[in-house]
């Protein structure tokens, strides 16, 4: 339960209306009852504005209302940006709740557990495990042998974290993910048979990375598989042997990444996007959904689309042109029927 002016301080808004109103809770603006907080952010939503019972809307401080409103109004720079900023607050303060070691769970005697950690039952916790302060571990999490997880780390429910492997501070790794499975590393033998390549590297998740739920992310044939800082990987996402995703990188969901691929900062990259091993794909490239890249892009900044992937606005007037192709044909064959009219009256 909090009022408009304590949230105003949180999210550094000023106030329009009633500072003291209190909201117990949130809900979408469309949809938001007395007692909630809501923010508008995207036009298309203009008219529930007007019509929601939300007591506390978040929205930008240059919008100009074209009607009152009963709502008291924080006024922030980017609506939509200060609203995740009171969520992640919000979800802070019910995480920190949450300490102390629930049974029945399995931590080994080697393990170096930090202060204020919570280890939900049946979590397994494997032999010289280092883990940081505040570190939230829940139900069904696997940390194997010889994982180091820094400060502020939380594990969601299934997680499983295999030997060796290193998760930064402030990683937030969702239900289901596998951080360290083999590589897919198979020798092909003369018979035709695939003999395996030992995996004996490991993965490294550097801060404040958040990995969405059932992505799976393999260790290092030999060195290590690099998540760096700031990345975020939603769902169902697989990402193979000896990859490098670079700073601030986003990938959406069902993207695959082949083995020693280096991914540089700020990329952006579309749902069920592939990208085939051993390529180097530069700072800032945006990736379309559903593209497939086969060669590296080495420019930085550059957008890519199709299958093979080239230049976006290149493959846009490709697309336009192809568009055109059955008016064109109908063009050519009444310009043949013309020239050869015109050959038949040569002729004669």
């Amino acid at each position: 339960m909090f009022t408009a002016q304590q949230i105003a301080i949180l999210i550094n808004a000023k106030i329009e209306g009633d500072a003291s109103v209190i909201v117990t809770s949130f809900g979408k603006i469309e949809e938001a009852k007395n007692g909630q907080l809501s923010f508008f952010a995207n036009p298309k939503y203009e008219d529930y504005l007007y019509t929601t019972q939300a007591s506390v809307i978040i929205i930008n401080e240059n919008y100009t209302l074209k009607e009152p409103i009963q709502a008291t109004l924080l006024r922030v720079n980017d609506a939509y940006s200060a609203f995740a900023t009171l969520l992640s607050k919000y979800q802070e303060i019910q995480t920190q709740q949450l300490k102390g070691i629930q049974e029945p769970s399995y931590i080994a005697k080697s393990a170096k557990i930090g202060e204020n950690v919570f280890v939900a039952a049946f979590a397994y916790i494997g032999e010289n495990v280092i883990i940081g302060n505040n570190v939230k571990i829940f139900t069904g999490v696997f940390i194997g042998d010889n994982v180091q997880i820094d400060d502020n780390t939380i594990l969601h429910a299934g997680v499983k974290v295999y030997a060796e492997c290193k998760l930064g501070k402030n990683v937030i790794i969702h239900a289901g993910t596998i951080i360290g499975s083999d590589g897919f590393g198979f020798a092909p033998q003369q018979d035709g048979s695939y003999k395996k390549v030992p995996q004996i590297g490991n993965v490294v998740i550097e801060d404040f990375v958040e990995i969405g739920a059932n992505t799976t992310i393999d260790r290092a044939t030999i060195g290590s598989t690099f998540i760096r800082t700031g990345a975020k990987l939603d769902n169902l996402i697989q990402i193979a042997h000896n990859v490098e995703v670079g700073s601030n990188t986003v990938i959406a969901a069902q993207a695959g990444v082949s083995g020693s691929t280096k991914i540089g900062k700020n990329a952006m990259i579309g749902g069920q996007a592939g990208i085939v091993g051993h390529l180097t794909i530069a700072d800032g490239s945006k990736i379309n959904a559903q593209s497939g890249v086969s060669k590296s892009i080495t420019e930085p900044n550059q957008a890519v689309t199709g299958s093979p992937a080239y230049d976006y606005t290149s493959a846009l007037r490709s697309q336009a042109i192809a568009r055109k192709l059955p008016e064109l044909e109908k063009r050519v064959k009444e310009l043949e029927k013309q020239l050869q009219q015109l050959l038949i009256e040569k002729s004669v």
